[in-house]
Order: C-alpha cells, then structure tokens, then sequence
C-alpha cells in the first residue's frame, strides 16, 4: 500500500530529528509536531464528551468519555462500547491527540457507540510497567461495571487501541482473561507492539519502509530502547501481559488486526 499522500506532504517536519523520543519530547519541537498532526481541510464530528476520574490500583485514571445523542434512539443498553488508548511508544500521547480524540470522535458520531479513551499513565519519570497496564485494566473494569449507566450493552465491550495503546489493549485482555474469567467482545489492535524482540521484516516489508522517514522506522535498536523503558529492565522480564506475543493466546476472543 503506497503511502497517502497526505502523510508524505508532512514527512520534511522530521528532517534533522535524530529519533522518534527527541520528536516526542523536545520543547523545541513542539510547532513541527502540531503541525505533523494537523490536517488542513479536516474537521473532527461533535459528539458529547465528558472527562471522569476512575480509581485505579495507582490512583485516579483519567477517562473521557464519547457519546453520540441520537433523535429517537433505539432502547436503553442497546449501544456498543469500546475502550481505547492512544499510542506514543509508552512515554508520549494523551486523549487529545488525533489517534485518541478523533478516532473516538469519528467511532461516536458514525457508529453511535460509546467510547472510553483512558488516558494512562506513560513510563516517563521512573513509571515502568505494569502501571499503565494496570490503569487500562482498571478502565475497563469500569466500563464493564458501568456499562449501564453509561448507556452501554456490556455483552457488546470491545477493547482496543493503537501502537503501545494496542499493547495496552492486549495485555488487559489477557489479564482479565486469567484473573476475572471474562473477555471483551472483541480486540481491535492497530499497528500492535506485541514483540519484546521485534521480529525481522520480510524482505518485502524492508522494501516499503526505504520509503518513511527513517525515525517512523523503528529499528529494532529504537524499540529496544522503548520496551527496556516500559519494563523498567531488561526485556528478559517481560511477560505476556507486558507483551502479548509471549502469552499463551488460548481462549483468546475474536481480533481485529490492522
């Protein structure tokens, strides 16, 4: 799939960056990375939104939740709902980013659903795992209990997310799997980190890559670097709840994978 040309147009934003953390986190930075994220022409839909606090097993998690108000909507505890966390490699991102804000946006306002967007705790400042992992499974321990009064079917909760938020997504899934016996009514991951070793591309894929930036590469030197900060260690530590790819997957409920 070639890349969209829309991406490409942004791709001079990263000339002289010299990784995707420095991108991330330098002050400096911060006009090219709005500008990175801006899409001239696009306006995310309106939808309900509210922020809630729930409690976690570290303290508060910060959710803010989607609704869409619809004119003579069907009954109560018909809408599905979908829990979903940004990605940003584990120490970047938050639930105003567009791969939070305007996808719940967007899944809201054309599916009607709710979503829950879990602004969890990012492995910067001596946080490891498993904090983030744990606030994820408390929000969806939440959504779960709350389904009701949220206007939510609890038979239809799916969890997802994207990048580390799809680790995040996998890791809860599994977790409550195992300690509550109960899964979600599907897993939607896109673009996962699943590997505490990210497996060699096919020759193929290689091939693609030549033609991103080489900091949107993510060399196995640079994910490296990103798991042994989420772990707090070496990657040796690593379970199937930190990543998915080194857990038994049985039982596992349906994927969407993209």
């Amino acid at each position: 799939m070639p890349i969209h040309p829309a991406m490409a147009s942004k791709f001079h934003l990263l000339e002289g960056i010299s990784s995707f953390q420095q991108f991330m986190e330098d002050p400096a930075l911060a006009d090219r990375r709005k500008a990175f994220d801006e899409h001239p022409g696009y306006d995310a839909p309106e939808v309900a939104t509210r922020m809630e606090e729930i409690p976690g097993p570290h303290g508060p998690v910060p959710v803010r939740i989607y609704t869409r108000a619809w004119a003579g909507h069907a009954p109560y505890l018909v809408w599905p709902c979908l829990v979903w966390m940004h990605g940003g490699a584990f120490i970047a991102g938050d639930v105003d980013m567009p791969e939070a804000d305007w996808v719940a946006r967007e899944l809201a306002f054309r599916a009607g659903i709710v979503v829950i967007s879990v602004d969890y705790r990012l492995c910067t400042g001596g946080v490891t795992y498993p904090v983030p992992h744990d606030d994820v499974v408390a929000a969806v321990r939440w959504a779960r209990q709350n389904a009701q009064s949220l206007g939510a079917n609890p038979g239809r909760l799916s969890i997802g997310g994207a990048s580390a938020g799809a680790n995040l997504a996998a890791g809860a899934a599994l977790k409550l799997r195992d300690a509550d016996g109960w899964q979600p009514a599907q897993l939607i991951l896109a673009y996962p980190v699943a590997h505490a070793v990210v497996p060699v591309p096919s020759a193929s894929l290689a091939a693609l890559m030549t033609e991103v930036p080489e900091i949107l590469r993510f060399p196995p030197a640079t994910t490296h670097a990103f798991n042994v900060n989420y772990l707090g260690g070496p990657v040796s530590r690593g379970d199937g709840y930190a990543f998915p790819a080194l857990a038994a997957l049985d039982g596992l409920n349906p994927v969407l994978d993209e």
